[in-house]
């Protein structure tokens, strides 16, 4: 999912546009895109396209991933937003402001209630966005309060302008991203970049996706289509990257035959770190 295009629920032109587009996910938004009177509107026509033969028909022929961002719990939107797309189409319901463990047990049951009303039968996955000062600090145990979480997603806008933070300081962005992605790798989830609000600077987007991935962050949310094949560019695995690591594999199974854990490899000590890096490297490579 090196890419996800957000979508907004009151935009129904652009429905069929993204699903047919180069992101690797869309995720339709009936959050901060929508405004209050216009959500339940929003939400009746995602639920209607995702629904529809056109919809299903495209993504039979495609691996796109379905997200949808949801209305955060406690809000008079967020049972309705759970009926509406527990569906068979979306893979991941993304979970605003979720600010304790216990936010994301509460909302995984209700998911899980929505899903046996709706006969859905492959359980719903969980993102959960990451954008208070209390969530970054809880973000750890936010990501392992329930087995549905797959993933962490930053969110620097609203993390940043609550606090007044200069979102073009990269050392306030290198922070952020680095606290999410320790929380996901300690609880072995992935973490997802934020979104990046100035449309018009690319170079800007460009370098703040270079510094996701450099951290091990899988992908990076746009919002708008050109800025999809940058996200897809930066989070495409490198060919040399593949080459290195089926040499360390292929090193690592010899060492192994010989009773070593740890080996020298072209001068550099390879171990147990070093090759579970190639391995996962293979394993993204098998993906895409």
């Amino acid at each position: 999912m090196r890419s996800k295009l957000f979508v907004p629920g009151s935009r129904p032109e652009l429905f069929a546009k993204a699903l047919a587009g180069d992101a690797d996910a869309i995720s339709f938004d009936v959050e901060d895109s929508v405004p209050e009177d216009g959500k339940v509107r929003a939400r009746e026509q995602i639920a209607d396209f995702l629904r529809s033969e056109a919809a299903r028909e495209s993504l039979r022929k495609s691996a796109k991933i379905i997200i949808v961002r949801i209305n955060a719990l406690g809000s008079r939107h967020f049972e309705g937003d759970l009926m509406a797309f527990a569906c068979p189409q979306v893979a991941l319901l993304n979970l605003p402001k979720a600010q304790v463990a216990a936010d994301v047990q509460r909302a995984a049951d209700a998911l899980e209630r929505a899903e046996h009303r709706n006969g859905v039968s492959e359980p719903i996955r969980l993102l959960l966005n990451i954008e208070t000062p209390r969530a970054v600090r809880l973000a750890a145990e936010i990501a392992d309060a329930h087995p549905r979480v797959a993933g962490l997603q930053l969110g620097l806008t609203d993390l940043f302008e609550q606090l007044h933070i200069d979102r073009r300081d990269a050392r306030s962005v290198h922070a952020g991203m680095f606290a999410v992605r320790l929380a996901g790798a300690e609880t072995g989830r992935f973490a997802y970049d934020s979104a990046y609000p100035d449309i018009a600077d690319l170079d800007g987007f460009r370098r703040e996706a270079e510094q996701a991935r450099q951290l091990g962050y899988v992908g990076k949310s746009c919002v708008h289509p050109k800025q999809v094949g940058i996200a897809n560019e930066v989070f495409q695995v490198d060919e040399l990257d593949v080459v290195a690591a089926e040499r360390i594999v292929d090193a690592a199974k010899a060492a192994a035959l010989q009773g070593r854990g740890a080996f020298l490899l072209e001068g550099r000590m390879i171990d147990g770190p070093a090759i579970r890096r190639a391995e996962a490297v293979l394993a993204e490579r098998r993906r895409g």
